[in-house]
């Protein structure tokens, strides 16, 4: 009897696996979770037993170390600094990078004269040419702005192109032929198609900008958190290393959900 009951707990242990493994599937949040925590075990495993505790840190040891990391000396001031340089060069990226993106894409010889400079331009890496930067604007934080607005611009205008080039024709021959106005064509047809290409560029040039800045701190300045990851590096100091890099992270999910939460405004202001 005993032995005719096996299989059938076997089969149930395996729908309730299935179930399982189901309604994990069914939860992105879970298995972002799950995969979050596994990288932290791993990570854990290899900072205590595998690896010199002078080069990785584990991070438990990092989480407990944050508080003494914020009451260290200059670091709070680094990271207001921070903020407000990766703040202002993002502004004028955007500002720059939607200006010069409309002025390209919606005329079609400065499409076929300009956007394959653009494209040059967009293709030189940025960090050969960090000593112009320095030369024009010393080591203060308008180098550090305009190193940042330099990496964050390109992809916003790239994709403002393309937002504007992907607008079918009829749309705006149908706008014209009834009368409308440049400013309403603008208003009702290029703005509410050009929003998804928008905000894809902006979360490449937000993450453009923070590589600029962090950049420009790391080798030129003397304050910011570049220049304090500079400090714990040749320190062998990984734990408030890591540390600061945590805190970097943070800062960039947070501008990040904050653009992903006007995406959502403004989506569903295109689709009414």
């Amino acid at each position: 009897m005993s032995a005719a009951m096996e299989p059938k707990r076997s089969l149930r242990g395996r729908a309730h696996a299935q179930r399982a493994g189901t309604a994990f599937l069914r939860h992105p949040a879970a298995a972002r979770l799950g995969i979050v925590i596994a990288l932290f075990a791993i990570w854990e495993a290899a900072a205590r037993w595998y690896v010199d505790p002078m080069f990785l840190s584990p991070p438990s040891r990092v989480v407990f170390s944050l508080g003494a990391l914020l009451s260290s000396s200059g670091v709070v001031r680094a990271l207001i600094l921070t903020f407000w340089e990766l703040s202002a060069a993002f502004l004028l990226s955007v500002i720059i990078g939607v200006a010069v993106g409309l002025a390209v894409g919606l005329h079609r010889f400065s499409y076929h004269s300009i956007r394959p400079m653009i494209l040059l331009l967009y293709a030189i890496p940025q960090v050969t040419i960090l000593p112009l930067f320095i030369l024009y604007f010393g080591i203060g934080p308008a180098a550090k702005i305009a190193y940042g607005v330099s990496h964050g611009i390109f992809p916003i205008i790239v994709n403002v192109i393309a937002g504007v080039q992907n607008i079918k024709p009829i749309l705006l021959s149908s706008a014209r032929s009834m009368g409308a106005s440049r400013r309403q064509i603008f208003r009702w047809v290029v703005l509410p198609h050009m929003i998804p290409s928008f905000f894809t560029g902006m979360r490449l040039g937000m993450t453009a900008v923070l590589l600029g800045v962090l950049l420009a701190e790391l080798y030129v300045s003397s304050a910011g958190i570049g220049y304090f990851t500079r400090q714990f590096t040749e320190s062998f100091d990984p734990t408030k290393l890591f540390g600061l890099v945590a805190m970097v992270a943070a800062m960039a999910i947070a501008l990040n959900e904050i653009v992903r939460r006007a995406e959502i405004k403004f989506g569903k202001w295109r689709a009414d």
